[in-house]
């Protein structure tokens, strides 16, 4: 798990139907004056040169947000998304692409709180050092993210968005997340959690949307984004999905209204598509 660095992937699809997700639930938690924690359990760096030697390598925002970047027709939804990202490119040219809790501080207020968790010994320095301004508002743990949420839950306020996106190049990764959201749920029922996880061949992440569905949850949303048609070799992520417990009611009408601009331009292929499916107890 330690030898991915996001550094490499900075940007592509997957941050942008994750992100496109992100942005939407904390604009909606700041809708009311009570303060809100934001937790992500796998904060990475914060932010991303995208022509750094790491991002220019692959350079796979150029067929995620790159796409998007300067366009004027999007949907509500991919409209703010695309926004948050340029006020990290104040000169109009995209040069940096702000992670998760990059994204989701520039969403939050004054009285709003960030706990991040990062385990690679190198990218949580980089968080350290992107964040040292902000006194306690943000709090970096050099630490397992899964573990550090039973030190956070329920948090002071009683509300909370909590981001969990481990790397998935474990297999006991999607054992983690299952059992995580099951805990989160037991300590803080009322709060949202967004989960994202990759779409690969493989039976655990076919398998894990089934898994999180059954979960306690009072509701919950699933989207899906699948860019091209799975290789024959089986090599390769094709898509990515975001799995939300206890969603703000307004998010299903964003993302349908989103999800269709998405596809038409990201996709690579004929399989390129998405789904979108919820349940409310």
């Amino acid at each position: 798990m330690l030898s991915y660095r996001h550094a490499f992937h900075a940007g592509n699809h997957a941050d942008v139907l994750k992100h496109l997700v992100l942005v939407q639930l904390t604009r909606y938690l700041a809708r009311k004056d009570k303060a809100f924690w934001y937790v992500d359990t796998h904060a990475g760096a914060g932010s991303y040169v995208l022509d750094s030697a790491h991002a220019a390598k692959l350079g796979e925002h150029r067929q995620g947000i790159g796409r998007l970047w300067g366009r004027k027709d999007l949907p509500a939804a991919l409209a703010e998304y695309v926004d948050v990202v340029g006020a990290s490119n104040p000169g109009g040219t995209l040069k940096v692409y702000p992670g998760s809790p990059d994204l989701a501080l520039a969403t939050m207020r004054a009285q709003d709180r960030l706990r991040l968790f990062e385990l690679h010994s190198r990218d949580v320095l980089h968080l350290r050092k992107h964040f040292e301004g902000e006194g306690k508002r943000v709090i970096v743990e050099h630490s397992d993210g899964f573990a550090g949420l039973k030190a956070v839950l329920p948090p002071p306020p009683r509300r909370a968005l909590v981001l969990i996106d481990p790397a998935y190049e474990e297999k006991h990764d999607y054992e983690r997340v299952v059992h995580a959201l099951k805990d989160c749920l037991q300590r803080f029922p009322g709060g949202s959690y967004q989960l994202w996880y990759p779409q690969l061949t493989r039976l655990d992440a076919h398998e894990l949307p089934g898994r999180l569905k059954r979960l306690p949850a009072s509701s919950w949303l699933h989207v899906t984004l699948r860019v091209r048609t799975p290789a024959a070799d089986g090599f390769g992520m094709h898509g990515s999905g975001v799995f939300v417990l206890n969603p703000p009611w307004t998010l299903q009408a964003s993302l349908q209204e989103a999800m269709p601009c998405l596809v038409a331009a990201l996709g690579l292929d004929a399989g390129a598509g998405y789904t979108l499916e919820s349940q409310t107890s």
